[in-house]
């Protein structure tokens, strides 16, 4: 398949494209910091020189319009400037999953052809043999020129040295941006074709539903490959925010980072968050700097929320629900919403209500749309939605339909247009004939006291199909039964819908790169555990 990745006519500049809008932070905000990262710290002039130069360099090494060059590494300012650079030279970004086994970076590098490829210290044996496999990509050493491997080209190097005189025909509108993979849980991983218009778009989002402020800072905390992190680097660009970044999650290098740098807001997930909550050095820092906190992978637990609001009191907690797909954001949760008071606690079940830039509806398999309460697939319409996927037309057509993504995930709406998932389509249990969700089940564990995590999985099952089974990690491991925490479901939700059996885990519930909880490794752990 051809893919069309550049404008037809790249005589007129672009209207929306990223680049302006590190111009003009660079304009409004020359000596303010734009990033921090292991001690150093650049402003936004430092910023825009280094990617001028950057872009320069990548055309001097044969990249041309529509190329893609990709980053494989941890979290890094060379990571953050490249989202800026390769548009520069109208090329797309491939920000690759690090945690990807060699075969799997081989199958991504191949889909992906990039012209270039950057890699940090620690991934060096795996460029290795990506250069093995493709003779003809060019590589840049992301790290110090005196680690760097013999023959590769050094980013800081360039970004030095590189003259800026080299003519650049920079990408905008409807070109490609980033090109992003997805998990692959299904399969092998696909590209999401994600242009400027769709970051542009959910970064001016982002703003309004996050009450996003001017010249804050942010501490990046998830991995950069994924677009919940990656977006925050055009958002950042719009406010003059200083994006402080963290190499891979630590939790006791968040604490150290928000303290030394006095971080407004951060990104986590609820499993983050307990981590920090249960860190036994919480108390050493000084953490009153955060104004703001956002979140996604799931809903936060009544218990969590009530200790987040005791721990930090001046802290607003905002809950976004999105996918690659979305650029990433389709609901918001926002602060007003995080409330205990006992009229409001049914919305923290829910994911938010959509964010001004998309529409959200419910439909069912034959895609007309539900009404309120009715559960269904979720759909979603916007100028955050992707291009499609790359190299994969078929596949795009089956989840592009005009103009609207069906998302696989299902939930309904409220009256007042709120989201309220039910899990993955394919994730849902048939027991008995009935339909059961299994998010709508953890939430209802999720407001049991004693329970720190949870996860709810089907299993096969000789006369219903399949049953429920819980899988929980208790604060206090041995203070709650199997029955005590099934009769609380009970007195929750509907007897069908309630666990059958209930297994403990004393250690944190296994987690994805962006710390959501692996129910196929529960799965593989439980069987071979013997249940």
């Amino acid at each position: 398949m051809a893919v069309n990745t550049m404008r037809a006519d790249r005589q007129e500049p672009a209207a929306i494209a990223v680049q302006h809008l590190l111009e003009k932070a660079a304009d409004c905000w020359p000596e303010s910091p734009s990033v921090s990262f292991a001690g150093k710290t650049y402003s936004w002039r430092e910023t825009r020189q280094r990617c001028r130069t950057i872009a320069c360099a990548l055309v001097q090494m044969g990249v041309s319009p529509g190329d893609r060059v990709a980053y494989l590494g941890f979290n890094s300012h060379w990571c953050f400037e490249l989202f800026f650079a390769a548009p520069m030279a109208g090329a797309i970004v491939v920000p690759v999953n690090f945690r990807l086994s060699v075969r799997e970076l081989i199958e991504c590098i191949e889909d992906a052809a990039p012209t270039v490829l950057l890699v940090d210290e620690h991934h060096r044996q795996q460029a290795e043999a990506i250069s093995a496999a493709f003779s003809d990509i060019r590589f840049i050493y992301a790290g110090s020129a005196a680690t760097a491997p013999a023959g590769m080209a050094v980013y800081d190097v360039l970004a030095r040295d590189v003259s800026f005189s080299r003519p650049l025909a920079p990408s905008g509108n409807d070109d490609i941006l980033l090109l992003c993979y997805t998990g692959g849980t299904t399969g092998r991983s696909k590209g999401v074709m994600l242009t400027h218009i769709n970051q542009f778009t959910n970064a001016m989002g982002g703003l309004a539903s996050y009450d996003m402020r001017e010249r804050e800072t942010h501490l990046m905390t998830g991995p950069m490959f994924h677009t919940a992190a990656a977006s925050r680097v055009f958002t950042a660009s719009m406010t003059g925010t200083h994006t402080v970044i963290m190499s891979h999650f630590d939790v006791l290098e968040l604490m150290k980072l928000v303290q030394r740098y006095r971080i407004n807001t951060m990104q986590l997930v609820p499993t983050t968050l307990q981590m920090m909550f249960d860190h036994p050095a919480l108390g050493d820092f000084d953490l009153s700097s955060l104004r703001l906190i956002t979140y996604g992978a799931a809903p936060m637990p009544v218990a969590l929320l009530e200790r987040a609001l005791k721990l930090l009191p001046g802290t607003s907690f905002a809950q976004s629900y999105g996918m690659t797909e979305a650029s990433p954001v389709v609901t918001v949760l926002d602060a007003r919403d995080h409330s205990l008071e006992p009229a409001r606690l049914a919305r923290l079940e829910s994911v938010g209500r959509a964010v001004f830039h998309n529409q959200v509806r419910i439909v069912d398999d034959a895609r007309r749309v539900l009404p309120a309460g009715q559960v269904g697939e979720v759909a979603v319409k916007g100028s955050n939605v992707m291009k499609g996927y790359w190299r994969a037309p078929e596949l795009t057509r089956d989840v592009l339909q005009d103009g609207w993504y069906y998302t696989g995930d299902s939930g309904y709406l409220d009256e007042d247009g709120y989201l309220f998932l039910a899990g993955r389509i394919k994730d849902m249990i048939v027991s008995g004939g009935e339909n059961v969700y299994p998010i709508e089940v953890e939430n209802a564990l999720s407001r049991h006291p004693g329970v720190a995590e949870c996860a709810v999985i089907g299993v096969p099952h000789e006369k219903w199909g399949e049953s429920v089974h819980a899988v929980i990690r208790l604060f206090e491991p041995g203070s709650h039964s199997e029955d005590e925490i099934i009769d609380y479901c009970r007195g929750q939700i509907a007897h069908y819908k309630c666990p059958t059996a209930v297994s403990f885990f004393e250690e944190p519930l296994p987690v994805s790169s962006v710390n959501k909880i692996l129910k196929s490794k529960i799965k593989k752990m439980l069987f071979e555990k013997g249940g």
